[in-house]
């Protein structure tokens, strides 16, 4: 009967050990100094199989007795200290409810963010996917592939910042995007890109970093009245079904034929206002048919294959939709500003 004693001696010795614990490293060492794999009670019940069979159910009996004893102590034990723990923890994070409360006020999404968000979920639900690229970008990407001749007015230094000698710019607009995309990827290709673009502007309605959307769209078969199609669409949902829209000839190194494309001032109705000049028509966007040379310069058949691109500035978009007069209001980080925008 010596693991009989051996037993409720070792009961007694750690019940007193357990009632000195008051933190939970302590109750942990202590529990696998009892319960853990070499702990003295598995010791016990491993040395059972050395106790005359007569004796042996007894002893099992009060071992595990025991063992459930300890368990239920440690159980016990572990959620007092984490009560007291959570009690000071408590005490000293403790609020005055008679102090009065902090107003925090509420912030509000940009303007520029949740319409260029707008933009890009309306075309990506007609089926757009949605492309990117960096933002100091290769000459040869920015102009040269899209068309742009060495001494046209573009590369001129009052319009574009020249990082280097080593041909990096930062980037005009989001076109090379669609360069990058057509020479990984065989048609057909249907993808916008939105981002920021750097341009040396600055006045009320020009910023020298604004941001960009452009459409490009490539397959067979592909003709202007589709373009014509996916733009009344847009502009539509974006301004309403009721908005005037018309198609001028213009003209873009990438494209051929080209089109600027107007809509019925948002301010005057079309009847004519300081906003759109007496004309009743603002400019929204530019567009037309892939240029030949184009597809040339990055590998596209042009006898199998025609496509159509298009682009908008997003802060032109949110100031004809929310009639913000001044580019500069966006960039001012003025939250009397940005609140006006809550919900839209």
């Amino acid at each position: 009967m010596e693991l009989k004693k051996e037993l409720e001696a070792l009961k007694g010795d750690y019940e007193k050990k357990f009632e000195e614990i008051n933190n939970l490293q302590e109750l942990q060492k202590l529990k696998a100094e009892l319960l853990g794999k070499k702990g003295k009670i598995t010791q016990v019940l491993k040395n059972l199989k050395n106790v005359p069979p007569e004796e042996r159910k007894e002893i099992g009996k009060l071992a595990n007795q025991i063992k459930q004893f300890f368990e239920d102590l440690i159980k016990a034990k572990e959620q007092s200290i984490k009560d007291k723990l959570l009690e000071e923890e408590l005490k000293k994070s403790q609020i005055d409810i008679t102090l009065p409360p902090f107003w925090i006020e509420a912030g509000a999404p940009h303007v520029v963010k949740e319409t260029l968000k707008e933009i890009t979920d309306i075309f990506v639900t007609m089926g757009f996917s949605v492309a990117e690229g960096p933002e100091v970008e290769r000459e040869e990407y920015n102009f040269d592939m899209l068309n742009i001749p060495k001494d046209h007015p573009a590369r001129d230094m009052q319009d574009t910042f020249f990082i280097n000698k080593e041909g990096y710019v930062l980037r005009t607009h989001t076109s090379p995007v669609q360069i990058r995309t057509m020479l990984t990827k065989k048609p057909p290709i249907a993808i916008v890109a939105p981002g920021r673009v750097y341009r040396k502007d600055a006045d009320p309605t020009h910023s020298p970093m604004f941001h960009q959307i452009e459409g490009l769209f490539v397959d067979e078969n592909v003709t202007f009245k589709d373009l014509k199609g996916i733009l009344k669409k847009f502009l539509e949902t974006v301004f309403g079904e009721n908005i005037s829209i018309r198609l001028r000839p213009s003209y873009f190194p990438f494209t051929e034929p080209s089109v600027e494309v107007d809509i019925g001032c948002t301010v005057c109705g079309g009847e004519g206002c300081r906003v759109c000049k007496s004309t009743g028509w603002l400019e929204i966007l530019g567009a037309g048919m892939v240029d030949p040379n184009v597809f040339e310069a990055v590998g596209i058949d042009t006898e199998k294959y025609t496509g159509f691109a298009f682009g908008l500035g997003i802060e032109r978009i949110a100031m004809l939709k929310y009639r913000i007069p001044d580019i500069r209001l966006l960039f001012t980080n003025d939250l009397r500003f940005n609140t006006q925008f809550k919900g839209i």
